[in-house]
């Protein structure tokens, strides 16, 4: 079983479509019940489909419930975007950016060390490119992937000698869902699909029995 959050849209439902066509058995997550069954529903009978605010442990935990068995792998692309010059942010804004960025990827990876740790789950954070340079006008959004980026660095030292895997993921630009949403006006005409960044993931996460790669980054040309 492969656990796939930020299913909703993006890349998240992209990696769901190419999981789905091999035939994989999925549970599938997002906050947004309607788009996340127009996701689940034309996928194989395979596909389970969960709502969840990952900023919530007990949704987490009713999440993971749901798996019938350990699963293989858990790629976690939940998050949102928001941008501009830091003065003119709005702090409530602010907050939903750290809470649906920083703590639903806190709260999902203590979730799946606590349950995991001792067995061979690949756990997969999805982050950006924002995640290792700074940006103007991406600062509270560069905070949150860099602290994102430290948690699964630090993390990854925790799990020193487990069999469980951490992969760090920065896509670079997607034409996705994301801008819309996140306040930034710009010609996205340029970047990669979110197809496209998904088919490049899965191919690099495919490890084999004695290495794997734990450090992606997906740049648009």
């Amino acid at each position: 079983m492969i656990v796939i959050t930020g299913a909703s849209s993006g890349l998240g439902a992209a990696l769901a479509k190419l999981y789905s066509e091999e035939g994989a058995e999925l549970l599938i997550s997002g906050r947004n019940e309607q788009r996340l069954r127009e996701v689940s529903d034309p996928l194989s009978d395979k596909v389970q489909s969960k709502t969840a605010n990952l900023s919530r442990a007990d949704d987490i935990k009713a999440l993971f419930d749901t798996c019938l068995h350990t699963p293989k792998s858990i790629i976690h692309c939940a998050g949102s975007g928001y941008f501009g010059a830091l003065e003119d942010q709005e702090p409530d804004a602010i907050n939903a950016l750290i809470e649906n960025n920083v703590t639903s990827a806190i709260m999902l990876l203590r979730e799946a060390v606590k349950r995991y740790k001792e067995q061979a789950v690949t756990v997969v954070i999805v982050m950006s490119t924002a995640a290792l340079a700074a940006k103007a006008g991406e600062s509270t959004y560069c905070a949150a992937k860099w602290a994102v980026r430290g948690l699964v660095e630090s993390v990854r030292l925790e799990l020193k000698g487990s069999p469980m895997k951490l992969i760090a993921v920065y896509p670079g630009g997607m034409a996705t869902e994301f801008w819309p949403s996140s306040g930034k006006s710009l010609d996205t005409s340029g970047f990669m699909s979110a197809d496209e960044a998904a088919t490049m993931l899965k191919q690099a996460l495919v490890g084999t029995e004695h290495g794997y790669v734990s450090d992606i980054t997906i740049a648009r040309g």
